[in-house]
């Protein structure tokens, strides 16, 4: 259920408040490019700087958009486990195709402590849970013998794994064959080459076509084309992260004229300094 090219959505603000129309019109426009699921509510998405209210708002207009023609994932995970699980089930009662649990950040907790985690939330929803481990944000590193044991639960389906390792696909197959997501736009392709069912993208929020492409070639083995989509893609996939992930994307989807570039502190808008280089990047992908 949880394959290909699935875009971690940007969270549109203006003026301070949830931009819905522009966040249903971006749902509109990824799929009609052809993408292959959605996620709300992740890092990508500023998840961290919503209310719960508008975590709800945000999912609701998704879901409203999507019309079920793709699959949506919500991120419900907190550093506070009771959160964590009220998040999660308010958020299947919404109707979500799963939730997307990143682990606890700031407290680093222990295997034994991202064992039980996992396992209360797992416990109390009635939806798949995908594990999110990314070092980067949050100090801990999932084992790959720690998600094997999670995968043995019934409702824990899939890994976003964004701890820049390619051959972590295979250490994770090795023990249990739990899905695993891409998390790390860059290694993609060799991940889905190594056995990786897909990616949760940043980069596809501005390029869902060629991002859906590149996971389909890889996955059925058309590596010539692959690596040519791969090439093409590779400078825009740097540029979304010459500073802090979403600004650039941010301020990419601005200079589309998708959204408003705006976001919640204590982010803020990209370097006007690197706006140049970016926009060249843009034009030469053919993107702006």
């Amino acid at each position: 259920m949880f394959s290909g090219a699935i875009t971690a959505l940007v969270t549109p603000f203006r003026n301070g408040v949830i931009d819905l129309v522009a966040l249903s019109d971006l749902v509109s426009w990824q799929i009609n490019q052809g993408i292959d699921g959605l996620l709300a509510c992740g890092c990508t998405g500023e998840a961290a700087t919503l209310t719960i209210e508008e975590h709800h708002q945000v999912v609701r207009t998704v879901l409203e958009a999507a019309e079920d023609r793709v699959p949506v994932i919500a991120g419900t995970g907190t550093n506070d486990t009771e959160s964590s699980v009220k998040l999660s089930l308010e958020t299947a009662a919404l109707g979500v195709d799963a939730v997307l649990l990143i682990t606890p950040y700031y407290n680093k907790p222990t295997p034994e402590g991202q064992i039980e985690h996992y396992t209360l939330v797992a416990d109390a929803v009635d939806c798949p849970v995908i594990l999110y481990n990314v070092p980067g944000r949050t100090g801990t590193n999932m084992l790959p013998e720690v998600i094997a044991q999670l995968a043995q639960h019934p409702r824990i389906v899939a890994i976003k794994d964004a701890a820049g390792s390619a051959e972590r696909v295979t250490a994770i197959r090795n023990l249990c064959d739990i899905t695993v997501l891409s998390g790390d736009d860059p290694i993609a392709m060799a991940q889905v080459a190594l056995g990786a069912a897909g990616v949760i993208s940043v980069v596809s929020n501005i390029a869902p076509a060629a991002m859906s492409e590149l996971v389909s070639h890889t996955a059925s083995g058309n590596l010539q084309e692959a690596r040519k989509i791969q090439s093409r893609l590779y400078p825009v996939i740097k540029a979304m992260f010459l500073e802090t992930n979403p600004m650039p994307v941010k301020k990419s989807l601005a200079l589309m004229g998708r959204i408003q570039d705006e976001l919640r502190l204590p982010l803020v808008s990209m370097k006007e300094e690197f706006v140049p280089e970016l926009r060249r990047i843009l034009e030469q992908a053919d993107l702006i």
